[in-house]
């Protein structure tokens, strides 16, 4: 069993003894600790939290104890049930609450659970929260209410359907464009609340042909969940017998997207934000965010319309911070994760499956065609196991000092920007590996520029 407590949240396999696992005291303690930083930071005054979840199999048992562990601690919950990542978001905002929280482990396995904390904003917790609510958890310095201060469940299933009319209303996207295009699009699910809320999107946007795969939201996950080409072949498969003009695949929770071409190849997860910008950037010029890991094409791209492009650390959270910043007007992450401000600030695959068509069917060429005329990057990533008693601090420090002539960020790692290429080294928090990912006109190239880095760690480490 396995329990990882971060500042970003916690999640863990289900079961186990109570310091090894995502078990009913690991999740009581951990909500609770939540709930104590919120009641003292928050400036809503709705006593409301909204949880919503998604389908995996551990996840009415899991809902069950958030809600009594909330109401526990004295707030209201307003409970959507099964709902993608991003409605969880967007209830929050449209409901005025304190906050709330996501059940979904995302793209891990089913035997996996987890709790993604959301402020009254709709927005993940920053570091400094999520440290709190870490520590407050350790000490178990939180107080339950009393009988007279309990609070209630509000139970509420409408936020999908208000979800998507919020997509329909976005000033960009053009539903009776889409309609008029008749496409015939080939979805996969994943066995989770997509396969609820894609086919309802769809026919929203007057799309009459969709083919589906794994679209029950029983939890029991067909496959690995996280949408990488190696997962995906299915699909890629019913797109040629079908004769599908496009195919879309979520993850369990919905906030990322990978896009399939007509002839069953792969857009690439990396070309999802890319192409998502090339639209919103033609109608709205304006500054781009993705992170550090993600494509030089975004740059590229935005570059080609007279605007800045800037690159955060990754994560969701810092992505956000740094679209503020720079006031972007689109970001997002390269595993297929869209940001839109003119929607909400969180990574939302309904938005970009919506500005997507209607940049398709504006472009009227076929998905491959599309693909082509984005710059051609290959992205390799690949990973260097250390011994425990390498200070992989310092060993990150050196390369810094050897590539010292070139452009260097380290805001989150070591990245090193060469002419036609880039390489970025990153340490894992949990265990003594450097993360490598690469990126090159070719994958040869981008393969063979993490090798070389390896290369040069394993001689730093002798």
């Amino acid at each position: 069993m396995t329990l990882i407590k971060s500042i970003s949240g916690i999640r863990g396999t289900i079961g186990g003894d109570p310091e090894d696992g995502l078990n009913p005291l690991a999740i009581v303690k951990f909500v609770a600790a939540y709930a104590t930083l919120i009641r003292k930071t928050t400036t809503a005054t709705t006593n409301k939290i909204v949880v919503g979840r998604d389908a995996r199999m551990s996840g009415p048992m899991v809902k069950q104890i958030v809600l009594g562990t909330l109401t526990g601690m004295g707030f209201d919950v307003v409970d959507i049930d099964l709902a993608t990542t991003p409605t969880t978001e967007f209830a929050v905002a449209r409901e005025k609450a304190c906050g709330g929280i996501i059940l979904t482990a995302s793209h891990n396995p089913k035997q996996w659970n987890a709790l993604k904390l959301l402020n009254e904003k709709g927005e993940f917790l920053n570091a400094e929260e999520g440290q709190q609510v870490l520590d407050l958890a350790a000490s178990e310095n939180f107080v339950f209410a009393d009988v007279d201060h309990l609070g209630k469940v509000i139970p509420d299933t409408t936020y999908m359907q208000k979800h998507i009319e919020s997509v329909l209303n976005l000033d960009l996207v053009d539903s009776e464009l889409i309609k008029a295009a008749g496409f015939r699009i080939a979805i996969d699910c994943v066995n989770s609340v997509g396969g609820m809320v894609l086919p309802e999107l769809l026919y929203a946007l007057g799309v009459k042909e969709i083919f589906k795969l794994h679209c029950a939201p029983h939890g029991n996950f067909s496959y690995n969940p996280e949408p990488l080409p190696e997962h995906l072949t299915e699909i890629s498969e019913l797109m040629k017998q079908a004769k599908a003009d496009v195919g879309f695949v979520v993850d369990p929770d919905v906030d990322r997207l990978a896009i399939i071409c007509e002839n069953g190849e792969m857009f690439g997860e990396e070309y999802t934000l890319v192409a998502v910008s090339d639209y919103v950037l033609s109608n709205t010029p304006g500054n781009t965010v993705s992170n550090l890991s993600s494509s030089r094409a975004l740059r590229d791209v935005t570059h080609s319309y007279g605007c800045d492009y800037t690159a955060a650390a990754v994560g969701e959270v810092n992505v956000v911070a740094k679209m503020k910043e720079m006031n972007a007007v689109i970001g997002g992450e390269g595993n297929g994760g869209i940001i839109y401000p003119a929607s909400h600030y969180g990574r939302d695959a309904l938005v970009g499956i919506a500005l997507f068509l209607t940049h398709l069917a504006k472009k009227k060429m076929k998905v491959s065609e599309l693909r082509a005329s984005y710059p051609p990057y290959c992205i390799s990533k690949q990973k260097v196991e250390l011994t425990p008693e390498i200070d992989v601090d310092a060993i990150l420090e050196k390369v810094k000092e050897k590539f010292a002539a070139y452009d260097i960020t380290d805001i989150d790692g070591v990245k090193i920007d060469f002419p036609d290429q880039w390489v970025h080294l990153r340490k894992s928090n949990t265990e003594p590996i450097i993360r490598i990912y690469s990126e090159a006109p070719t994958m040869e190239q981008a393969a063979a520029l993490g090798g070389e880095l390896i290369e040069i760690i394993h001689q730093m480490c002798n």
